[in-house]
């Protein structure tokens, strides 16, 4: 087993691989930049190193700096986290090649997953079902991309091959508007992500998000742990999860599930993924594949038992995984609400000292969480705070579970998103489960 573990992150995730490690006997070595200074998992960290200013470009995403916390704490491994540097191929080169164990995918795989293009290539081969497509970049040729479109069929989208997180996207009704979509597309994903490869694919108008969570070793082992319900999300962004996803049929589950942890043999994966699809009228697209733990992984690990994040280290240190498909169960039902530091009508952040925090408690419930009473939360990342999990047997008590939670969750000094969380819990279409991706966008009128 590994000894000593870098966590180049911060945030709820960075405690989370702090507890996971100790849990294992693994130690731990917390960086932080000079806005972190003061947070819990770098008091509760066996050594911790300050790698940069506030600016992420200048700490957590300086690569330099991460590989010589490495160097001069003597760890073993890195683990990345999500966002910053996790799904970045370059890093997880470096971090090897510097002598380290990278604690995800290896660096070709990253690079595989993270051109959509590619990915999508990748999933038909391996039999999984995609939204139909252009199969490859858009070119330039005119008359050949109007020829696409009317073929794949109005409406369509054009996407940018190196895009995520809802940036590079465009949505195109008409062939009068297709030309100038896919020309400002290709200029925003050269601006965003310095690429300007696009491509193109079929708009789906009342998709869900249902995405699967798998786990690899590097022993040809793969299962899958379900799927998670995604859908309800603002501008692309999630806002709440939940797992098993509702209304999909037992026997679509596992189909789908195996095909998911079918691919992860065939591309030799290795660590932690999520396959994402796109649900509509009984089918599933292949949308994408994050090939990193998920913001909501705690859902998944409430049904199924299964320690992730535990699992995504025993695996970079080499050994089997703890189980098989066959020794899989699931159990129940959990939802998870993003808790964010936020105004809950204007969504602008809200960073700012905390002088009053609260937990909620009791059968079933789960806070994943950094901040305290007297933390300040700073302005330069991203706004989510912490995530309340709500865990039953069935999804009417988890829901029960979730607004019991929430009403007790106190949070002084600063504004958040919890208002916007009750009134989901409380929504008749969300109750009934199966809402679509963008059902919470016309909610709120946006």
């Amino acid at each position: 087993m590994i000894e000593k573990v870098v966590i180049a992150n911060r945030g709820e995730i960075a405690l989370r691989i702090q507890r996971a490690c100790r849990a294992l006997g693994i130690r731990t070595v917390a960086l932080y930049s000079t806005a972190d200074r003061e947070a819990k998992y770098v008091k509760l960290a066996d050594e911790s190193v300050c790698i940069g200013p506030p600016r992420a470009a200048d700490s957590y995403l300086n690569i330099p700096a991460v590989i010589s916390a490495a160097e001069v704490t003597d760890a073993q491994a890195i683990h990345p986290g999500y966002g910053f540097l996790s799904e970045n191929a370059d890093f997880a080169e470096r971090v090897e090649q510097s002598g380290f164990i990278f604690i995800g995918p290896r660096a070709e795989t990253i690079r595989l997953m993270g051109d959509k293009i590619s990915a999508i290539r990748t999933m038909k081969k391996a039999g999984v079902p995609c939204v139909p497509g252009s199969d490859g970049p858009v070119g330039d040729n005119e008359k050949e991309v109007l020829k696409l479109a009317a073929h794949i069929g109005y409406p369509v989208l054009i996407k940018a091959a190196a895009g995520g997180g809802g940036k590079g996207m465009r949505v195109v009704h008409t062939e009068a508007a297709l030309l100038n979509a896919v020309s400002l597309t290709k200029a925003e994903a050269k601006a965003a992500f310095g690429n300007d490869t696009v491509y193109m694919e079929k708009y789906l108008d009342h998709p869900r998000h249902i995405e699967f969570q798998v786990l690899a070793d590097t022993h040809g082992h793969a299962i899958h742990l379900g799927e998670r319900d995604c859908s309800m999300q603002r501008r692309h962004q999630k806002v709440v999860e939940e797992s098993p996803a509702p209304g999909i049929p037992e026997k679509l589950r596992h189909k789908m599930g195996e095909r998911c942890a079918d691919a992860c043999r065939k591309i030799h994966y290795r660590g932690a993924g999520t396959f994402e699809f796109l649900y509509q009228d009984g089918e599933f697209y292949f949308i994408e594949m994050n090939t990193r733990v998920q913001v909501e992984h705690p859902v998944t690990e409430m049904v199924t038992g299964v320690d992730i994040v535990r699992e995504q280290l025993r695996i970079a240190a080499g050994e089997k995984l703890a189980f098989r498909q066959k020794d899989i169960t699931w159990r129940g039902h959990a939802i998870e609400c993003r808790i964010n530091a936020e105004d809950p009508r204007s969504f602008i952040p809200s960073p700012g000292r905390i002088t009053g925090w609260h937990a909620p408690g009791g059968p079933g419930i789960r806070v994943d969480s950094h901040v305290y009473t007297n933390y300040f939360v700073p302005p330069f990342y991203d706004s989510m705070i912490g995530k309340l999990i709500a865990f039953g047997d069935t999804r009417e008590i988890a829901l029960a579970r979730m607004r019991i939670a929430l009403s007790e969750m106190v949070v002084e000094g600063i504004k958040t998103n919890i208002h916007l969380h009750q009134d989901i819990m409380n929504d008749a279409a969300f109750i009934r489960g199966g809402v679509n991706i963008h059902y919470l966008q016309k909610k709120l009128g946006l």
